[in-house]
């Protein structure tokens, strides 16, 4: 059987100055040799922060993995390459429609193998258990202020219809009448589409 290509990914954030990602390094590639993986290459973000949407490394990294030029990902630790669950889950499933393989190190997950999977699942169910509660609870608050007697949502404004009519005889353009009552064209062309034969008049 070929040996597996690997990518390592190693990360020191803006917060551990002092650090150096030499001892994840070093950890990963014995791991690689430990188990006849080839190590592809690896991909380091030096001083970047976890939480910045944008990695160099990492993205070089994604963009090899959509080239399939490697096997599998090896990371020293989830929170040193995901910047949240959302993320993680998302680089999983990605990794997981191009058939590679990814191995954190530190928390001995493995997707190749079925314990490994089986935590992906519980993982995923996780994050959508956690956005589901989200929802509830904006949907719960919605609730409660409207039982306050509070408005929600966009405020509505007035709409001086007869203002709009006497604009549009006196052969203004949709565009002025909305500049001049404070209203969106959308509002003013509807309005006025659904009296037109007060217009004709």
């Amino acid at each position: 059987m070929k040996p597996k290509k690997c990518a390592v990914y190693a990360r020191v954030s803006t917060n551990n100055g002092q650090q150096s990602p030499d001892m994840q390094l070093r950890a990963l590639r014995e791991y690689c040799e430990a188990r006849g993986l080839i190590v592809y290459r690896e991909y380091v973000d030096e001083g970047i922060s976890g939480a910045k949407d944008s990695r160099p490394a990492l993205n070089e990294l994604m963009d090899d993995a959509r080239k399939r030029k490697f096997d599998t990902v090896l990371v020293w630790k989830f929170d040193r390459f995901a910047r949240s669950t959302k993320h993680l889950i998302t680089a999983l499933e990605e990794f997981k429609g191009l058939g590679i393989d990814f191995v954190s190190y530190s928390e001995n997950i493995d997707t190749s193998t079925p314990m490994g999977k089986t935590m992906f699942t519980i993982i995923g169910a996780i994050a959508e258990l956690e956005r589901s509660l989200i929802v509830e609870r904006v949907k719960a608050g919605l609730k409660a202020a409207k039982a306050r007697g509070k408005r929600v949502g966009r405020p509505k404004t007035h709409f001086d219809s007869t203002a709009a009519l006497q604009l549009k005889s006196d052969g203004f353009k949709m565009r002025e009448i909305a500049a001049r009552l404070g209203a969106s064209k959308s509002t003013v062309a509807r309005y006025l589409s659904q009296n037109p034969q007060i217009i004709e008049a």
